[in-house]
């Protein structure tokens, strides 16, 4: 959520009283207070100052980049281990794989996975923050009720389960909106006249559902790769500043997909590169959370960018 933007000119002006010094200083503030966003953690409200790295965990054996590479709990906890130790701010688990052309496995299976995961990881990292990638509403309320996971991220935007939205009302956690048009197990890539309006348009139309619940705390994914070709995802994402109307935290996962390594005819293996140059677009745009396979890679990218800025 963000600040009242009147809040800014108020302290502006008031600013233009003092001496240079103190304007320095308070200039300095509202350039901090414009990019500050909160979320609720654990039933307290975090504000945070800066992009957050959003590390992932993939427990499957599917996945298109790092499938059955943590799949037993000592590679789950190594992935863990290496995830926070290079210096990621959220750890997103996710145990059902949704690539194109994917097989969903079952409820059972997505749950057996990540109470695998969660127990482990929990043990050792009981304050990290932890978002479950999932579209299914059990394994949201279980994740959260029983080993405190912090955040859903739901790439259906609720399409895939009807009881999503109200189990987030229920359980009042930070809740990623992603866009796509997936239907249970089908994801399109749909067609669009005007990409950039219509995502904007579906997602506000999710809004109104979610906050008709009292579901506020919302982070907008604009879901690049899901339901949209090579050329819609580059569309959008030059439009990203678009997505500021919604004055939610906005949140970018691109990292090593299709748009990167079909443009450049690579494999998800080669195509760190691509995805380096894409973060460093949403890094210049101020993007909230940045979610990647790279964690050492994109927290140098960011001490580089945030030099650059000041």
């Amino acid at each position: 959520m963000y600040k009242n933007k009147n809040i800014f000119f108020t302290i502006r002006i008031f600013a233009e009283t003092y001496s240079p010094k103190i304007q320095f200083f308070l200039i300095y503030f509202i350039k901090n207070l414009k990019k500050m966003f909160t979320l609720k953690i654990n039933n307290q409200i975090r504000a945070f100052y800066h992009p957050l790295i959003m590390g992932i965990l993939n427990v499957t054996d599917d996945s298109f980049y790092d499938g059955g590479t943590s799949t037993t709990e000592k590679e789950i906890l190594s992935k863990a281990d290496r995830i926070v130790s290079q210096g990621a701010d959220i750890i997103d688990i996710g145990a059902c794989s949704t690539r194109p052309n994917a097989n969903f496995v079952s409820e059972k299976e997505e749950i057996t996975r990540i109470e695998k995961s969660l127990s482990v990881i929990r043990q050792k990292y009981p304050d990290v923050i932890i978002s479950i990638d999932t579209f299914r509403s059990k394994v949201a309320e279980i994740s959260v009720n029983k080993y405190q996971a912090n955040i859903i991220n739901d790439i259906s935007a609720g399409n895939s389960d009807p009881k999503m939205f109200d189990t987030i009302a229920n359980l009042q956690v930070p809740y990623i909106l992603t866009h796509s048009r997936i239907k249970k197990n089908n994801i399109n890539n749909g067609t669009y006249n005007n990409i950039t309006n219509e995502v904007i348009y579906e997602l506000s139309e999710k809004l109104k559902e979610l906050k008709s619940r009292n579901i506020c705390d919302i982070i907008i994914d604009p879901g690049f790769g899901f339901s949209k070709n090579l050329e819609q995802n580059y569309e959008l994402m030059k439009n990203i500043d678009f997505f500021r109307t919604f004055e939610h935290p906005l949140l970018v996962g691109i990292s090593r997909k299709s748009m990167i390594y079909k443009l450049t005819n690579e494999t998800p293996q080669e195509a760190l590169a691509g995805t380096t140059g894409l973060n460093a677009f949403c890094f210049l745009n101020n993007i909230e959370i940045i979610r990647v396979h790279d964690i050492a890679e994109a927290v140098r990218l960011k001490t580089v960018i945030e030099a650059l800025k000041k």
